[in-house]
Order: C-alpha cells, then structure tokens, then sequence
C-alpha cells in the first residue's frame, strides 16, 4: 500500500460518526440475528479430512480463504454494491448483485449466502429502516450477503471503508468461531488466531478497495470441495 492510499483509508476512518459506528457494530455483531452461527462455510468437512486440526491449521486455512477465497470476492462485491447505490447506478448494482448470486461454488454456500442476506434486509427494515431502502432493494433479483451489508450501508451513509473491515472481521470471528467448536480449540487459542490474520484482513480489505469486477476469482480449491463434501458429511453440526 503506498503512504497515499494508506492516508484515504484513514481519513475515510475518520469519517465515521457515531450513529455509523453503532450500526456497523450492531449490523456485523455475532448478536444480529442473521444465523451465521449455523454456518461453518465447509471447515466442518475441512476438520473431518484432517486439513484442520488445531490453531496454526486453522490460521493457515482462513489466510488462504480471504485473500485467495470467498473473503476477498466477498469484499469485492460489497465494495462495488456500495459505490454504486452511492452514485444511484441502479444497472451497476443489478449487475454486480447478479454476479455475486452466481458466484458461488456449492449449493451449501448459495443456501448460507442468500438466507442471511434476505435475513439482514428483513431486519434492517424492521428496525433501522430509511428512506428509498425498499426501492434499492427492490433492484436487485437476488441479495447475497455481501450484497446485503453493501446497499444498506450505503443508504445508511455509512462510509466505505469501516463497513468492510467491520465485515470482513465479522466474517473471520465466524470461521473461527465454526472452528473453536469443532476442533475444538480454547477461548485464548481462538483469540490468538484472530490476533494474527489482523494484517491479512487489513490487507485484504485494501485490495478489494482497488479491484475491478474483472479482478474476482478464487484459488481455493480445497475449499471449495470442501463445501461440496459437507453436503453428504454423516455427521453434521453445520449447515454448510
């Protein structure tokens, strides 16, 4: 990252006020009742095949999985969905919307993606509802997660930058999460390995800033098959 770039995402940190801050803490809490707890997007496989066993194995997959997986197309998609309800391109969010729907790999992950997007809108609307939100949404055929974090962000006026990081350290507690209680892992352990995928979170985050569309792509094979197998696992705690 050049000193430039490093300056706009800190004055776009800045800019985040009060009523922002609580949104993004109550929106991407463990506590918002869009049930991510039930996903464990294919590590309950990953643990059954051996690839996952303890705290460094688990690092190891997760790093893989946002900067060469789902955590950076995620972020992505949020980034561009964001932009374009800002600058009111209704055709720029149906086509990124429709493009992040098809992007998934396994019927598990399309199920874990688009139930909590729906869950998200459904909420929001409840309770933190604002003005052209349901013609926003009303765009879009079909409104996967990040896509979801995206539009209401931005018709929250919520800046950019903090939205992602809230959601990609959102979506990093969850896998880890699926993993402490698969593995199991202790509370320090856990904590341990979110402490070190902090700069690749960062650095995730920075590079989804700058990306195209065409830019999107993922390198997780293992992960992938991951959430393909789980869907026949014998025993499953997880939904995906």
């Amino acid at each position: 990252m050049t000193t430039s770039e490093r300056t706009r995402s800190l004055e776009a940190m800045t800019e985040l006020d009060s009523a922002g801050l609580y949104r993004v803490l109550t929106w991407l809490s463990p506590a918002f009742p869009v049930g991510g707890f039930s996903y464990s997007g294919g590590i309950e496989w990953a643990v059954e095949a051996g690839d996952i066993s303890d705290a460094a194995s688990l690092r190891g997959w997760l790093s893989v999985m946002l900067t060469d997986g789902s955590g950076f197309c995620d972020a992505v998609f949020l980034a561009h969905v964001h932009r374009a309800v800002e600058l009111g391109d209704m055709e720029a969010l149906r086509r990124t919307a429709e493009l992040a729907a098809a992007f998934v790999p396994s019927r598990e992950r399309q199920l874990e993606t688009t139930a909590q997007g729906r869950a998200f809108i459904e909420i929001v609307r409840s309770a933190w509802n604002c003005d052209g939100l349901d013609q926003t949404v009303a765009q879009c055929e079909t409104v996967v997660y990040p896509v979801a974090v995206g539009l209401v962000g931005a018709a929250h006026g919520v800046s950019l930058v903090p939205l992602l990081h809230g959601f990609l350290h959102a979506l990093t507690s969850n896998w880890i999460s699926a993993g402490s209680r698969l593995v199991p892992l202790g509370q320090t352990d856990s904590q341990r390995v979110l402490g070190a995928l902090e700069p690749i979170v960062a650095a995730t985050a920075e590079r989804a800033l700058r990306a195209s569309l065409d830019e999107i792509g993922s390198s997780t094979f293992r992960a992938d098959l991951a959430s393909l197998r789980h869907e026949t696992q014998y025993t499953r705690l997880f939904r995906s």
